[in-house]
């Protein structure tokens, strides 16, 4: 990894020549690149917090002032406990997945010696902007180097020293392996965001990972295409039938664990049957937990009515506003439903389609649920904190998308490649196929062999039919 203070026209050109040699590199090569990695940033352990810690002492001041929000300044220590620790088993995790790249999945016999296959590839060159999250650096690597992708990144100032830590680290751990340090790269200059996000030329993809103002300042400018999400505004809706206790520890999680996380939760949809059952022990936990309820006037009458003086007089109204609100904090709106089509409705019209939830007993209403959301992620009696690409099994994520196109949800390794079409011929024109001419078979191809002409076909009919 380079850090650089070239032009973005330079940082571009330059990035585009080091994916074509990445996406020739061997898996053990690449696998490799990210062993390195990983015991560079292990033993800089000490040098990196160091520098986050003066980034977090600036930031604190910056918050103080005004001019930086408190959800920027908790994303930014990497010294919270574990946070470290999880980063560097994300490199080794990422490097210990399958290959994503050069895989056939998809194979059809046009005609006798012309096979069509569908063989996965790197996407080319990804455009990383991202706010805090000093570990980013570290994910993004990993998972551009496993895919075979040249990654630019950019991150902000609030950050500039864990950034360049970091950088030097796995610039430092990659000099001795076969990935150049072209493949990735942080851009310094501070005025680079603007043209990086023009060069459609040469780089392929975006993704922002910030605030929703970040996100939308690179949507509304790029001239490539933009793969995240802006808001993460999640929901979760509780039924009558499903146990308190649960539902406590599910939703106190989903609030609690990390508010300042995009998967955290932010509306609590209640059944009206469940006002006076459920909500009151879930409403105390989240109140002792220090967590704001706002409440829609059925669910605020209902809590007065069963918390003791003290509790009931934490509560708020909440105004229409809040249903439409990432609080990024200890702030959590109440609103009463019917059934679950009112729920399913609500979160369409007031969710970001990123990760919501419902907890209940009843497998049909929760299959209707599942089906009605429309969100990247819907859960059944979980936590919407289980939004993350390290607990779904990709070893880390690049972010999270609420897109329709090409990747959804967390997007880790998969959703960094893309396919090509390849054709194995004999000298086979298309002029010979048509009115009057050859037919096509177009016989898809199983897994278990490629027969390429009738002969062999025949061949592996017979092996099949011994084997049933």
């Amino acid at each position: 990894m380079s850090l650089t203070n070239a032009t973005p026209l330079e940082v571009a050109k330059a990035a585009q020549v080091g994916s074509r040699r990445l996406a020739v590199l061997s898996t053990d090569e690449r696998n490799a690149a990210l062993t390195a990695i990983h015991k560079a940033l292990a033993d800089a352990k000490d040098e990196v917090l160091a520098a986050n810690k003066q980034d977090l002492e600036d930031a604190n001041k910056a918050a103080a002032g005004g001019t930086l929000s408190q959800s920027l300044v908790k994303r930014l220590d990497l010294g919270k406990t574990g946070k470290y620790e999880d980063m560097l088993q994300g490199i080794l995790d990422v490097r210990d997945l399958e290959d994503p790249i050069n895989k056939t999945t998809a194979r059809t016999l046009l005609d006798d010696n012309l096979i069509l296959s569908r063989v996965t590839c790197p996407i080319g060159v990804l455009l990383i902007i991202f706010e805090a999250r000093p570990e980013v650096i570290a994910n993004i690597s990993a998972l551009a180097i496993k895919s075979g992708n040249a990654a630019i990144l950019k991150g902000g100032r609030e950050s500039s020293h864990s950034f360049a830590a970091i950088a030097s680290t796995i610039s430092r751990a990659l000099s001795s392996t076969a990935v150049s340090s072209d493949c990735l790269q942080l851009v310094q200059t501070r005025d680079a965001i603007a043209d990086l996000l023009k060069l459609d030329t040469y780089i392929d993809l975006c993704i922002p990972r910030g605030g929703n103002e970040l996100v939308r300042y690179v949507k509304t400018t790029a001239s490539i295409p933009v793969l995240g999400h802006a808001d993460g505004i999640c929901s979760t809706y509780l039924c009558p039938d499903y146990p308190a206790e649960k539902a406590t520890k599910v939703i106190v999680d989903a609030k609690v664990s990390y508010p300042a996380g995009c998967n955290a939760l932010e509306q609590l949809l209640v059944n009206e049957a469940a006002l006076t059952t459920t909500l009151p022990a879930v409403a105390e936990a989240l109140l002792a937990k220090g967590v704001s309820l706002r409440c829609d006037p059925a669910s605020l009458s209902a809590l007065k009515e069963k918390l003791d003086a003290h509790s009931a007089s934490l509560l708020q109204e909440a105004t229409e506003t809040d249903y439409a609100t990432e609080f990024l904090d200890l702030i959590l709106a109440v609103k009463t439903v019917k059934t679950v089509d009112e729920a399913i409705t609500h979160i369409n019209a007031h969710s970001s389609h990123h990760t919501d939830a419902i907890l209940t007993l009843d497998a049909p209403t929760a299959t209707a649920f599942l089906a009605g959301i429309d969100s990247s992620s819907v859960y059944w009696n979980t936590s919407t904190r289980m939004a993350d690409g390290q607990r779904y099994g990709f070893g880390t994520e690049v972010g999270i998308s609420t897109n329709k196109i090409h990747s959804r949800g967390p997007v880790g390794l998969e959703g960094l490649t893309i396919y090509k079409w390849t054709i194995v011929g004999d000298a086979q024109v298309s002029a010979e196929y048509g009115a009057g001419g050859k037919k096509w078979k177009h016989e898809v191809l199983q897994d278990e062999g490629v027969a390429r002409n009738e002969e062999e076909r025949e061949v592996l009919r017979k092996f099949r039919a011994g084997k049933a």
